[in-house]
């Protein structure tokens, strides 16, 4: 299962809060997955990859509540946590840069924080998208819920394909594979 954090709405769409929702997007794209159906609290496709089967999950909670659909979604699938993957923005990294780990606290993204609490474990696997810090006298929320500038939007587009990418040998590869092609040297 594969759940792409952001917020619903049109207001919302390719703002640095909603990078994992982008994700989601891409992997649909990739295979033609051309509808989400509407259930628990959620937007779910779903494709055949690597001999498994993928759950794109797109909350449709706000961020900061995306815990209860995919606590609900992991309850009704009998999901272990290690087989769920978190898409969240990350201000503590720059801008594209990713990072994927299999455990570890939310780091300050409340979404993920949610899941956590939601979960009540740590042991969730999660690629964050950097989306860099906020330019001084912008709030995190502020900057979060804006959108990137021209400069950033390429990075930001080459940073999505390597996430769908990375997800992709997540599901064929295992963990440890896709962290080493995530993860760049400087991580």
């Amino acid at each position: 299962m594969v759940v792409g954090l952001g917020n619903p709405g049109k207001k919302y769409e390719r703002t640095r809060h909603n990078v994992g929702f982008d994700v989601l997007s891409e992997l649909a794209g990739w295979h033609n997955i051309s509808s989400f159906k509407s259930q628990f609290e959620a937007e779910l496709g779903e494709f055949s990859f690597a001999d498994d089967k993928v759950l794109l999950v797109a909350p449709q909670t706000f961020m900061n509540l995306s815990g209860r659909c995919v606590a609900a979604l992991v309850k009704f699938f009998k999901l272990p946590s290690t087989d769920l993957m978190v898409v969240c923005d990350d201000m503590n990294l720059p801008v594209g840069r990713l990072r994927m780990r299999g455990a570890g606290s939310a780091g300050g993204q409340k979404g993920l924080q949610n899941i956590i609490q939601s979960l009540n474990t740590q042991d969730i696997p999660r690629l964050r998208i950097g989306v860099g810090r906020p330019p001084a006298g912008f709030s995190g929320a502020d900057y979060v819920l804006g959108r990137f500038s021209p400069n950033e939007s390429e990075l930001i587009t080459q940073a999505v394909h390597s996430a769908a990418s990375g997800i992709e040998c997540w599901v064929q590869n295992g963990l440890e594979i896709a962290m080493n092609q995530v993860n760049s040297p400087e991580s």
